[in-house]
């Protein structure tokens, strides 16, 4: 009995692992810039809550969040954001930015053009990150489940 559950614990294993090595795309993989576990550099931007919110009324940041938003889409046209998003509640910590580029320098160049960043209503904390080279494919899937923009 035992020897049988360890053979078919092998045989299950084997397959699994013929199962998930016969999916792997090596063009798909290289043209996301995946490494050998599928996975790439990003660098994430936590955007916060900025220390000038408060010099501006309610007009004039609706207006920065218009440009904010702007940006936000210019970015993505550029292919350098990936995952853009705001977190729900209202403390410091407002939203995430995932760009596709390899340095600091690089993300912070691009925050710099955002006119909430500009204002001082948001600021950022560049952090780099190792995750999924899937997630260059959102840019190409996000229209497919979006029934109306922002």
């Amino acid at each position: 009995m035992k020897k049988a559950l360890i053979t078919l614990t092998l045989i299950c294993g084997g397959i699994i692992s013929c199962l998930a090595q016969s999916q792997y795309d090596e063009a798909l993989a290289k043209k996301l810039g995946a490494d050998e576990r599928g996975m790439k550099k990003y660098v994430m931007a936590f955007l916060l809550k900025g220390d000038r919110v408060a010099e501006y009324t309610p007009e004039q940041r609706q207006e920065i969040q218009a440009g904010h938003m702007a940006n936000i889409g210019k970015m993505a046209d550029m292919g350098k954001l990936i995952v853009a998003g705001p977190f729900f509640g209202n403390d410091d910590l407002r939203g995430i930015y995932i760009f596709d580029v390899q340095t600091l320098e690089e993300a912070k160049a691009l925050t710099e053009t955002d006119p909430a960043i500009q204002a001082g209503v948001l600021k950022m904390d560049l952090k780099e990150w190792y995750g999924s080279a899937a997630l260059m494919m959102l840019p190409e899937l996000y229209p497919k489940v979006t029934k109306q923009s922002f």
